[in-house]
């Protein structure tokens, strides 16, 4: 069978870029996703998030030993199922400073600058808060306030204040301070890619999505990507393309898949015994993350989301659309300059009325709440390498965490800030006693022992194929591949550097533009 169009991966941009080209009926265009559909209740009940991981809805990926976190391996989910990683986040709506956009144009990136991507922000956003200059409404992902944030989550945000830090009302306008962030909700529910681009496109005759289906290689006609095999129920099927294929299956599985297809470094493809394609050096190089650590405290009042499950905490859901069940755990937070100079704040704070200690594994009893500061002014990069040459292996994930000292101490006066707020007046009423990093850890060097052995991804891998015209990079500014013809790369894998914030809507921007720069004929 032939397609005009196949798009492999339903992800977060995958589902933008699939609704986009089907939304002209002569595209005929094939899907290809390795999971299967988002039909769980738990993936649309939004608290329900962290019972995902390490289910068939999550590649549940574990990283190499990281020297940066006393040499830890750390778990890496990411969604495999409609809607990718936005199936299974925890729905924050962010985009980003500016100025990380600008930097991606002063590389050389004609057309990716601030002002020329806010056009597909606002294209794919419907902002209940109605329209302004950065925000839109109408477009398919569904952008709310909390419909019931929890009183500890208002708490932080009075604590903040009232050690002197500012305040935001929204992060893509005025970004540093601290605030209620923004969720993707529709009445209280899960508004993924796959419920605003996805389930509208199923419906259209000129769509074939394929769930359970694993690309496992591009093939190529001379330097045209001519088909892609994939496997579906144990069986080997081949897909042929008159016009491109576009992989967007994400930071880690578009480098594997073009490796795996004789795309990237010469050296380690033929390592494995891969015939190059293409030898492009930086596939799979470039690797950014984001990561946090907790800081956590007990909390005397029965308020937190270890009750999210009661009878009257269900019926409130159904009822209602209100109640526990409707937070995305990280229900405030903030960004903070620790250099003056920096052009964008290289600290985001989480905070969750609850426990959330080794993405919800570690938790202990009882009522908690956690204040997560997060590194996303990121130094340290590393590299997605292939394992084998069996497309059903996992990659060597290395985010080569804490590897840059910088990034270290920006945690380590995160943890301090922290503390701060979370020992204001305003909670008094709430705090009991300090879980982690505990009574005992107090001078930097000890912070900095705790944040090794604590430190966690927040699920914001990027950069593995990115955008550029220097020798280490894979596309082009139109998101082409450096080198042959017929295929390009829409996912956060392009981001030249990693914005400093949640990641999930610039990947949906990217697979808007994508759509637009394919169907413009760029």
């Amino acid at each position: 069978m032939s397609y005009d169009y196949i798009v492999i991966g339903a992800g977060s941009a995958g589902c933008a870029v699939v609704s986009r080209l089907t939304e002209d009926a002569n595209n005929k265009v094939l899907l290809l996703e390795a999971g299967g559909p988002d039909e769980e209740d738990g993936i649309h009940i939004p608290a329900a998030f962290p019972n995902l991981f390490k289910t068939p809805f999550d590649w549940a990926y574990e990283t190499t030993e990281q020297p940066g976190l006393n040499g830890r391996k750390e778990f890496m989910p990411r969604g495999r199922v409609f809607g990718g990683t936005s199936s299974i986040n925890a729905m924050i709506y962010q985009r980003g400073a500016p100025s990380d956009y600008d930097g991606w144009a002063e590389m050389g990136n004609e057309g990716w600058g601030y002002e020329d991507v806010l056009p597909y922000f606002k294209k794919a956003m419907n902002q209940e808060r109605g329209e302004s200059d950065t925000h839109a409404t109408g477009g398919p992902i569904n952008v709310a306030d909390l419909r019931d944030p929890n009183p500890l989550s208002e708490a932080m945000v009075d604590a903040a204040k009232e050690q002197g830090y500012p305040l935001t009302s929204d992060f893509n306008e005025d970004q540093v301070g601290f605030g209620l962030y923004q969720v993707t909700q529709k009445n209280g529910m899960r508004c993924s890619a796959a419920v605003g681009y996805l389930h509208p496109a199923l419906g259209r005759e000129n769509l074939t999505a394929i769930p359970q289906a694993q690309v496992t290689k591009l093939n190529f006609d001379g330097n045209r990507c001519a088909s892609v095999t994939y496997i579906k129920d144990g069986e080997t099927h081949t897909a042929e393309v008159s016009k491109e294929v576009i992989v967007s299956a994400g930071a880690i599985n578009s480098p594997q898949l073009l490796m795996l297809s004789g795309i990237g470094p010469k050296e380690h493809l033929a390592a494995h015994g891969i015939e190059t394609v293409m030898d492009l050096p930086g596939v799979g190089e470039n690797l950014q993350d984001h990561c946090m650590a907790p800081v956590a405290y007990h909390v005397t009042q029965p308020i937190t989301l270890a009750h999210a499950e009661s009878e009257e905490q269900v019926a409130k859901l159904t009822e209602e659309g209100k109640g526990m069940l409707t937070s995305n755990i990280g229900e405030a937070g903030g960004f903070l300059k620790i250099d003056p100079d920096a052009a964008a704040p290289e600290l985001q704070f989480h905070f969750g009325p609850t426990w959330f200690i080794d993405h919800g594994f570690g938790n202990p009893e009882g009522d908690g709440m956690t204040m997560l500061p997060g590194l996303v002014g990121t130094k340290s990069v590393g590299s997605i390498k292939l394992n084998s040459a069996d497309p059903t292996d996992a990659p060597a994930i290395d985010p080569n965490f804490l590897g840059d000292e910088r990034d270290l101490n920006v945690i380590v006066e995160g943890v301090k800030i922290a503390r701060k707020i979370m020992n204001s007046i305003i909670f008094d009423e709430y705090r009991g006693d300090e879980y982690l990093p505990g009574p005992d850890v107090q001078s930097d060097e000890e912070i900095a022992e705790f944040a090794r052995n604590y430190t966690q991804t927040i699920y914001h891998p990027v950069g593995t194929c990115k955008m550029g015209n220097d020798p280490m990079a894979v596309v082009n500014d139109r998101l082409q591949v450096h080198g042959v013809t017929g295929l390009r790369v829409a996912d956060a894998s392009i981001m030249p550097t990693i914005v400093n914030a949640n990641t999930n809507n610039p990947s949906i921007m990217i697979g808007e533009k994508c759509a637009d720069l394919v169907m413009t004929g760029m």
